[in-house]
């Protein structure tokens, strides 16, 4: 047993109304505890039950981020220079809507802007397909690459993907907690503004509830991280809805792209929020189900043959949107052209070919 954790441990975990908040240092010692197996089982799991019932702030956060960037792996600065996408989506993946970032990330880089994602196998509480199950039935098996691959495959496709069992397998021990404690620790909240990049970065993570946004901006800008997107996007993922408004919150010093005067805009928790209608702009409708991963992998598969129909029609909203909001397009509308080309023009599935090659090659 750890008396040092202990100590941590008696902190978060002393009820109601005597439990107190960690300093950041406190808590980034207390994550590389966790990580590093330096606290018990039983330590571990009544310290993530116990922070998750008093509830993590943004500095416990900011906290745990530091011990992620001080013990796991980063990928270095693009060539190019260009400022790297990273999306922050939730590990235990999708059950109920069909997961269009894979088909975000390769649209993105086919236009030329670099993309990391992060994740590992499947994970509690959903158990839902992660993300590298989806790569995996793609073509892509970033599960059988090392770091250095990683990097090379980053640096000349511009797709760069964080395996954590193969890249950080000290979080390997994280996910057997995630299970039996039945709930989502904190640390699945930390994951989703983790950035493990070292160059100029564009971070956007998905949220569900509100709050999220608030605290997610007071860690970020704590560590010094000022250009990040927040999305209340599907099941907690980046992709965007279709059958309800799109709200989207920056910081106000970010490099947003202009706002029109069309837009609706407030302030809430210290981020600009602005809102987006996919009717007006012709592509409302239902949010695609996912009714079996067989079904999934079809209908991504279907996107990038540029085959019409639902699940090209929401492709081509989310493809639109980041096209303009990571600066490729000059408006939604020209985001949305440019995407709907790049999808059925083929230019979408012809990098999905080259990344594959540069796999089995390296592999």
């Amino acid at each position: 047993m750890s008396n040092e954790f202990r100590q941590l441990l008696q902190k978060v975990g002393s009820g109601t109304h005597t439990s107190k908040h960690l300093t950041r240092e406190e808590a980034s010692q207390a994550m590389a505890m966790i990580l590093e197996e330096k606290a018990t089982p039983t330590q571990i799991g009544a310290f993530l039950i116990a922070h998750r019932i008093k509830r993590p702030t943004g500095e416990e956060l900011a906290g745990m981020l530091d011990a992620y960037t001080a013990l796991g792996p980063q990928l270095a600065n693009h060539p190019s220079g260009l400022t790297t996408t990273v999306f922050g989506i939730p590990y235990d993946g999708r059950t109920r809507t069909l997961p269009l970032a894979p088909i975000t990330a390769l649209l993105l880089t086919a236009a030329g802007v670099p993309v990391i994602m992060h994740g590992g196998e499947r994970m509690a509480t959903k158990e839902g397909l992660p993300l590298i199950e989806i790569w995996q039935n793609l073509g892509l098996d970033f599960s059988q690459l090392s770091l250095k691959n990683t990097q090379e495959v980053f640096n000349q496709t511009g797709l760069g993907f964080i395996y954590l069992p193969q890249h950080f397998p000290l979080t390997a021990n994280l996910v057997k907690y995630r299970w039996e404690i039945g709930k989502r620790p904190p640390i699945a909240t930390m994951e989703l503004i983790w950035c493990p990049y070292q160059g100029k970065s564009h971070l956007i993570s998905g949220y569900v509830h509100p709050p999220t946004a608030g605290l997610f901006r007071q860690a970020l800008e704590l560590r010094d991280c000022h250009n990040f997107t927040v999305i209340k996007g599907l099941e907690g993922s980046c992709d965007l809805p279709r059958d309800r408004t799109v709200i989207i919150g920056r910081p106000p010093q970010s490099d947003r792209p202009n706002i029109t005067n069309n837009d609706k805009i407030n302030e809430k928790d210290g981020l600009i929020h602005f809102f987006l209608h996919p009717l007006e702009y012709g592509y409302g409708g239902k949010e695609i189900s996912l009714k079996s991963e067989g079904e999934a992998i079809h209908d991504l598969h279907q996107i990038l043959q540029g085959q019409a129909g639902e699940p090209l029609s929401a492709a081509i909203w989310n493809g639109g949107f980041y096209l303009w909001h990571c600066g490729v397009s000059d408006n939604l509308k020209a985001g949305l052209a440019e995407a709907e080309k790049l999808l059925t023009g083929g230019k979408v599935a012809e990098q999905l070919g080259k990344i594959g090659q540069l796999i089995n090659q390296l592999v």
